[in-house]
């Protein structure tokens, strides 16, 4: 049974609420972009699309310090753009080029930008916990205060991996923050299908660690959890949010969709983050149809030129193919 759309009057000021309208816009309009220019054949390799689930990044990283550190996933775009890397070096990096936020080696499941604490995509399922976890005990071997966010899908929670990433971080009390994304078919398997245990806080609380489930589509509940949650982690340690949330789009451009109606997927779409939220903003008086679409133009337009950028961007060149491979003159 899907839960109603996400409704109730938006704590926020004008100027907040639109700021995080505009967060989630923003990565809505280049999510499309990518996706038509990925069938053009400008992007090549793999892509894996955000669209549906844009409160989860956009109220969550809203919640973290510019010295926290982010571990994504390869479906990492719109936490990149959120996080502070510009769309252009995004766009770069998924048409392969020197101009992107790794330098175009990279692609679209390894965005990388080290001023913004955007320690990475990571392209194996599970791969980015261990990390986190590296990550958050160097931050208190150093008394850095620094918090560690780990997002990661639901699919990530049959790893052995995640397994011993709670087990250390509780072990330790290390201020790593959880975020399990929780679209409920991870690759292509629903979840009841693929996990004896459904509830994944149960899970979480196997470890002795605090754990919340969150509507995912409902930026409000996010945010407002997201920024609890992050205090706790500061001060006492680890903690596990469950964003339960759903990506409107195939799990990947060479997805056929097999295991969910078309049905399914437009009742999920009523739940839409970006309509609902801008519904319950012009209910309240905090937002008017041209305040929307100005908010839409600006996005449509930064997307516009970050292919712009992308497009005239440089192709690395073969002599660097080599690069950072290896040290030449080095000892066998």
């Amino acid at each position: 049974m899907i839960a109603p759309p996400p409704s109730g009057p938006v704590p926020w000021p004008r100027d907040r609420a639109h700021a995080m309208l505009a967060d989630m816009v923003r990565i809505r309009r280049m999510e499309e972009k990518c996706a038509e220019v990925y069938g053009a054949g400008r992007i090549r390799g793999f892509l894996h699309l955000y669209i549906g689930e844009e409160a989860v990044a956009a109220g969550a990283v809203r919640a973290l310090a510019p010295e926290d550190n982010l571990v994504a996933t390869y479906r990492e775009h719109g936490h990149a753009l959120l996080r502070g890397v510009p769309m252009n070096a995004i766009m770069a990096e998924m048409y392969g080029k020197v101009e992107g936020c790794s330098r175009g080696r990279g692609g679209s499941m390894h965005l990388f930008d080290a001023s913004t604490r955007l320690i990475g995509g990571n392209a194996i399922v599970g791969g980015g916990l261990p990390l986190a976890v590296g990550l958050a005990l160097a931050a208190r071997m150093q008394e850095a205060g620094r918090v560690t966010a780990c997002f990661f899908g639901e699919g990530a929670m049959a790893e052995g991996a995640f397994h011993e990433s709670m087990n250390l971080a509780a072990l330790w009390k290390l201020p790593v923050l959880f975020a399990c994304e929780n679209n409920g078919y991870a690759m292509g398997t629903a979840l009841e299908r693929s996990e004896s245990q459904t509830d994944l806080c149960a899970k979480a609380a196997s470890y002795s660690m605090p754990a919340m489930r969150v509507d995912g589509m409902d930026v409000v509940a996010v945010h407002e959890a997201a920024t609890a949650a992050v205090a706790r982690v500061r001060a006492d340690g680890p903690m596990f949010i469950e964003f339960r949330t759903y990506r409107f789009r195939a799990h990947s451009m060479f997805d056929a969709e097999l295991y969910r109606s078309k049905a399914e997927v437009e009742e999920w779409k009523a739940r839409g983050p970006i309509h609902t939220f801008s519904a319950r903003l012009k209910a309240q008086g905090l937002l008017t149809e041209e305040e929307f679409l100005a908010i839409d133009r600006a996005a449509l337009a930064e997307v516009d030129a970050a292919v712009a950028f992308a497009e005239a961007g440089r192709l690395e060149p073969v002599a660097d193919l080599a690069r950072d491979v290896h040290t030449p003159g080095a000892a066998a």
